[in-house]
């Protein structure tokens, strides 16, 4: 996350629209999202992002290391100097690609999940929670700002327009809540729309799991990749084959009607579908 004094705006720093920076200048908003984190003290977090080091600061006065990595290599440069004109030693800064790194390069202690906190620009939000999806098992928990239209999206509840794929698979994968309500006017320069920050608790998955998450993952996106239509056209769509009669059939044991839309259904219900519905791509390669 990224700030700047009302005084002096950005602390001198251009920010690049490229990379969707954006600089929180509420130190009152910073602190409450340390505070609301609740990470233990002992814990290593990962920061997306940490610009100016407005959040990367005081993080480490709260836990045991944070692993900030930057895209920008002039920022990388300028907090590093920050970092070690302070004497903050328990920070590793990094130049990469949040969306290119290995999370398996993470030195985390075996048998412990890594923290992750930042505020994620727009254009990565959705293929960011992706790559989270699929390094859950190495994440505990997650405090994350985002844009309150995406934010909205993962806190939806069936039959809202918010309610799509990504809403399910993060739902089934975290418990989710929302923390805080960020108003434009946080930041410089000021964005045209509010953020919201977002708690998501990766040890604290919804229950009853599925045998399959790669079967399930195919079957909420196939149900959503036409979402105007009913379920069972939708299925007719997506890139991935199956038998209509099974789906129906399915549809009959999970007591689902195939003429609603997928955004209907809750979670529980995707779940039933995908331990009856097997779905296989449609693509011979």
């Amino acid at each position: 996350m990224k700030e700047s004094r009302n005084s002096n705006r950005g602390h001198g720093w251009r920010p690049k629209k490229r990379l969707g920076q954006n600089f929180l200048r509420e130190k009152g908003v910073v602190h409450s999202i340390i505070s609301l984190a609740r990470f233990d003290p002992s814990s290593s977090v990962l920061e997306v992002g940490p610009g100016l080091g407005a959040l990367t600061l005081p993080l480490s006065q709260k836990v045991g290391h944070v692993y900030a990595v930057e895209k920008d290599a002039q920022l990388v440069e300028r907090l590093g100097e920050e970092l070690n004109r302070k004497s903050v030693a328990n920070v590793t800064l990094t130049n990469q690609d949040i969306l290119r790194m290995d999370f398996e390069t993470l030195p985390v202690p075996p048998g412990e999940r890594i923290g992750v906190i930042g505020n994620l620009p727009y254009n990565i939000s959705t293929p960011f929670l992706e790559r989270l999806l699929d390094n859950r098992k190495k994440v505990g928990k997650a405090v994350l700002m985002f844009q309150k239209e995406v934010a909205r999206r993962l806190i939806a509840s069936p039959g809202s327009r918010e309610y799509g794929s990504l809403t399910v698979l993060i739902q089934y994968h975290a418990r989710i809540f929302p923390l805080l309500d960020v108003p434009r006017s946080a930041f410089y320069p000021v964005p045209k729309v509010d953020s919201m920050v977002i708690g998501l608790d990766f040890e604290k998955p919804h229950e009853p799991r599925v045998s399959d998450e790669e079967n399930l993952k195919r079957v909420v996106r196939s149900a959503f990749s036409h979402r105007r239509k009913t379920l069972l056209n939708s299925f007719k769509g997506s890139p991935y084959s199956f038998a209509p009669d099974e789906l129906r059939k399915a549809c009959e044991a999970c007591s689902i009607d195939t003429g609603k839309r997928a955004e209907a259904l809750t979670i529980d219900d995707f779940i039933c579908l995908s331990s009856r519905v097997f779905l296989t791509s449609q693509g011979t390669g």
